[in-house]
């Protein structure tokens, strides 16, 4: 009989409060943050998750976030190119973009929130049509990746203008260059070299007449956005120049010199927001020109008052110091230093990654602003506003969550004896974990966690540190209740002997220490009261190198020590005589397990193997090529021979120990895997890495894995990816002579389609092909038997029964173009191209007579049109040049025609019926305000007018 093994599935993911990865947003009391593959929602106030937003099976990290003008709406775009639209409040994937091959780094929604655009370190910028859920065009023209995109919509124009009616977008690269493009013309109208080194980011204020741009080298600089010659679009100057839309203005000073990582507009208050500061950001209040005009004019006063007293005067002559307030400074104009001032630097705990404004200002009239430091934290500090006080002005931290994660990388886990409760400690703090509710219960702060272990009893947690301490914890009180100095240099392993009576540590200093534990009384200084467990020292095992790991074995007769010089010797535990030394990796042996038998030791190397040992001869019995970084840790499941491994290449393996069988790989981490912890009833594994995260994985004992089953799906997966890199590969970007680049680098159109295959493209496709196939085999057999019944007449004896109908049509009681039209419509909007494109001619032509199929029947409409444009568009050659097409497209032309007609009839109508009900609306309004007391005609006209200030946005159909 086949052996199978119970399969394991990711099943929670914590200790982050967010990853470094991404910007993040927040709306005052919410905030949006990146999680690695997950976004998480806080609610800053109570320091409480409100919803973790994940896609199963998902692990590329979330590379940018952006919530569009319709709250409820986010897009987040992921370091494999895909782009998610989220619903906040459904915490569901509305719709899935496809169209880049590298991270997305920049994301923009329109005003309307209709259109998004997106920008990759791919160099391309890609709009897309969020309501129909497809990628409008692609844009080429950066030569590195695209750091800001921003949309410009033109100021209300004269209906003689050429400007574009779809809009201007403006975006910034590490090329140097700032970009406009023209969206109606789908073309670059004005390039900009910005600054000497790459730009890292960009914003515009409000009224979208000044854009800000800030670069690797520490400089602000300011361009002023000619709306007149926008309105006036591409056109030649007097000297045959074409005119500029962007003009340079000025550059703003800042405090530090550093990259400057972000700047942001205040959406609604004149302050602006720069970080230049790994742990800083700058916030510059906006004065308007009157008030720049009255401060020049109090300056000058000042001024001359100074000059009068030093005459001698003693005081200030009307006539020698008074002007007239329209005679302004003689210098000349305002200075855009004059307009934004320094107002006040927000300092965090921690490097920031990202900040953003709260949209609303809370009742007390503070200004909020949300950092989201790169150490697993979030703060929000509140920003006073300006006053007349002489007083500097500074930013009170409001809120912060901290607390659910780690500052540092985890560094190592232990579980309590009935898997209850996970300890989690790091550089810096140790953390406990209730594994039921994945909740942090307690946190308390520690050295640099190098290994830790419970102890008897589950109410005590012993760290070993980097400077040789061991640290004894008290989980009830959270108190640290003895500090043990047991070593001069790092204490690399601690393990409990199974009798429960001793704890080995072994160390940098080259010594192997044997503890017993002991109850005594507690001392004045302690939290606690009563008996205190403490560690005492009974004995030292001298090494010659290095120790790294220490285990006993389960039936307490060996202790295995590992040395740095790649050796694992085995000792017998009571008397410490030599037993056996395991000779054969190339590089130390970092962690080493032995089975609940007593019968195989494992160990895993740096030398990226793992190698499976007998324990009563000491005979090597495999050596297995493990993962493809250092092997960190390894461990044994409970009462089997299967063990676990974990490495620097970010992956948890699972092993047969007697077979020497690879069973399964478990992907979801982002770092390197440091510390690996086993259920002692064989439920779960726990897993800790340098991501800061801590994920753990159930056995499902429903779902049984086949080792050649698991082979076959991996090489599945690893040939349906190579296709769709082969199918994606393009020439090398405008103008580099990159890799792949045949030659001298040839330019690309500046405009291409959105187009890329993925494995669910691809699938897609063949599961339309299947359907075609199908239908054509259904339809012929029951065109065959219809044309042999015509054939003999109606009483004729030799005339059969129809044949039986396909199972699968059958059941879903469909007949086969329905069926076809059903798969179609199963695919995604968005990946539909990209699925078609999959087809063979051959069945182009047949998906064609479906196509006329359900136009006559006008089934789906919108979908039908969608579909034979598309097919049109990519096969138009080979249409052209067959003259088999004619026969399906003439009658086609035809049905389809008369069908849009109908759908344009129904959109009218319906249009008219809502135009008349608007007019109702207004009209009834109007009567409204008549009938008001104390209402004259003058009073209700301004309302009318108050009620016509509000933005309109014209729909055109």
């Amino acid at each position: 009989m086949v052996k199978t093994y119970s399969k394991h599935v990711p099943a929670a993911a914590f200790g982050l409060v967010c990853s470094a990865s991404s910007n993040s947003q927040f709306d005052g009391k919410l905030a949006y943050v990146p999680a690695l593959e997950d976004v998480l929602v806080w609610d800053v106030k109570k320091g409480t998750m409100v919803a973790m937003w994940h896609e199963i099976s998902h692990i590329a990290e979330v590379t940018s976030i952006l919530q569009s003008s319709k709250k409820d709406t986010f897009a987040v775009g992921y370091a494999d190119g895909s782009i998610r639209l989220w619903n906040a409040s459904s915490n569901t994937v509305v719709a899935t973009f496809n169209g880049h091959k590298k991270a997305v780094t920049a994301l923009a929604f329109d005003e309307q929130g209709t259109r998004l655009a997106s920008g990759s370190q791919d160099t391309d910028l890609i709009v897309w049509d969020v309501v129909a859920e497809a990628g409008l065009y692609r844009l080429r023209g950066h030569r590195d990746q695209i750091t800001s995109i921003r949309f410009i919509t033109p100021a209300d124009l004269p209906s003689t203008s050429t400007a574009s009616a779809s809009g201007l977008l403006l975006t910034s690269s590490k090329d140097t260059f700032l970009k406009l493009w023209d969206l109606s013309t789908q073309h670059c109208i004005q390039t900009i070299v910005a600054h000497r080194s790459e730009i890292w980011t960009m914003d515009i204020n409000a009224e979208e007449d000044l854009v800000f741009t800030g670069s690797g080298e520490g400089e602000l600089k300011a361009w002023r956005i000619d709306h007149e010659a926008l309105a006036n679009g591409l056109r030649e100057s007097e000297t045959g120049e074409v005119a500029k839309m962007i003009h340079p203005v000025a550059s703003l000073p800042l405090a530090s010199r550093h990259r400057v990582s972000q700047i942001a507009f205040h959406p609604t208050q004149p302050f602006l927001a720069v970080q230049s500061h790994d742990r800083s950001v700058e916030i510059f209040r906006i004065r308007s020109e009157e008030e720049v005009r009255k401060k020049q004019l109090r300056r000058k006063k000042r001024a001359k008052g100074k000059e009068a007293n030093e005459k001698g005067k003693g005081g200030k002559g009307k006539d020698d110091v008074d002007f007239d307030e329209d005679n302004q400074d003689v210098d000349g104009s305002i200075k855009l230093v004059d307009l934004f001032t320094p107002y006040l630097v927000v300092r965090c705990s921690g490097r920031i990654r990202s900040f953003d404004f709260a949209g609303v200002s809370n009742p007390k009239g503070a200004l909020q602003i949300m950092t989201a430091l790169a150490s697993n934290a979030i703060e929000v500090y509140n920003i006073p506003q300006p006053t007349k006080s002489k007083d500097i002005p500074e930013a009170v931290r409001a809120f912060s969550v901290d607390l659910p994660g780690h500052r540092t990388d985890v560094r190592t886990l232990s579980l309590s004896s009935d898997d209850e409760i996970l300890a989690s400690a790091s550089n810096g703090s140790l953390k406990i974990w209730n594994m039921k509710t994945n909740a942090c219960i307690r946190t308390m702060d520690c050295g640099y966690a190098i290994c830790s272990t419970f102890l008897p009893g589950d109410r005590h947690i012993a760290v070993g540190t980097k400077t040789g301490e061991i640290l004894i914890y008290d989980i009830a009180s959270s108190s640290l209740i003895e500090t043990v100095q047991a070593h001069t240099a790092t204490v690399w392993s601690l393990h409990v002997r199974a009798d429960q009576q001793a704890l080995v540590s072994g160390s940098a200093d080259k010594d192997v220490k044997f503890w017993e534990f002991e109850r005594k009384n507690a001392t004045g200084e302690s939290l606690q009261s009563g008996k205190v467990l403490s560690l005492v020292h009974i004995r030292t095992l001298k090494m010659t190198d290095e120790v790294l790991a220490v285990r006993y074995s389960p039936n307490g007769k060996f202790l295995a020590v590992s040395l740095l010089d790649s050796t694992v010797k085995v000792f017998y535990q009571d008397t410490l005589k030599f037993f056996l030394s395991l000779y054969g990796h190339k590089l130390p042996v970092l962690s080493m397990d032995i089975s609940d038998d007593s019968k195989l030791i494992v160990t895993c190397s740096a030398d990226k193997n793992v190698k499976i040992w007998g324990l009563d001869f000491g005979d090597c019995h495999r050596s297995i090529f493990a993962h493809d970084e250092s092997v960190m840790q390894v461990a044994f499941e409970k009462g089997t021979h299967y063990f676990w491994t974990v490495g620097k290449d970010k992956l948890l393996k699972y092993w047969d120990g007697d077979k020497f069988e690879h069973i399964q790989n478990l992907r979801g981490h982002h770092g390197e895997i440091w510390a690996l912890a086993l259920s002692h009833h064989g439920k779960f594994v726990v897993t800790g890495s340098h991501d800061k995260s801590i994920r753990v994985w159930d056995k499902d004992e429903e779902d049984q894995i086949f080792l050649e089953e698991e082979r076959e799906r991996e090489l599945e997966m690893l040939y349906e990816s190579g296709i769709a890199e082969s199918l994606n590969r393009t020439e090398a970007p405008i103008g580099s002579g990159a890799e792949g680049a045949t030659g001298d680098a040839v330019a690309q159109v500046e405009v291409t389609a959105v187009t890329k295959q993925t494995t669910e493209t691809l699938m897609a496709g063949e599961r339309i092909m299947e359907a075609i196939d199908l239908a054509d085999k259904e339809s012929a057999t029951l065109q065959s038997y219809h044309d042999d019944m015509a054939r003999l007449p109606e009483d004729s004896p030799m005339r059969l029964q129809p044949p039986p109908k396909n199972p699968l049509l059958a059941q879903l009681q469909m007949e086969p173009d329905e069926y076809v039209l059903w798969v179609i419509e199963k695919v995604q909007s968005t990946a539909l191209h990209d699925a078609l494109l999959v087809l063979p001619f051959g069945k182009v032509v047949s998906l064609m007579i479906y196509i006329n199929i359900w136009a006559q029947k006008e089934l789906n409409i919108t979908l039908v049109s969608r579909i034979i444009l598309f097919l049109l568009k990519t096969h138009h050659h080979q249409i052209v040049a067959n003259r088999v097409m004619r026969t399906a497209l003439i009658p086609l032309r035809k049905h389809l025609r008369a069908a849009l007609q109908r759908q344009k009839e129904i959109l009218g109508y319906n249009l008219a019926a809502l135009q008349y009900i608007r007019r109702r609306n207004e009209a009834d309004r109007t009567a409204q305000f008549y009938e008001e007391e104390g209402m004259d005609e003058e009073k209700v006209r301004a309302k009318i007018a108050e009620g016509k200030k509000r933005k309109r946005v014209a729909i055109k159909v």
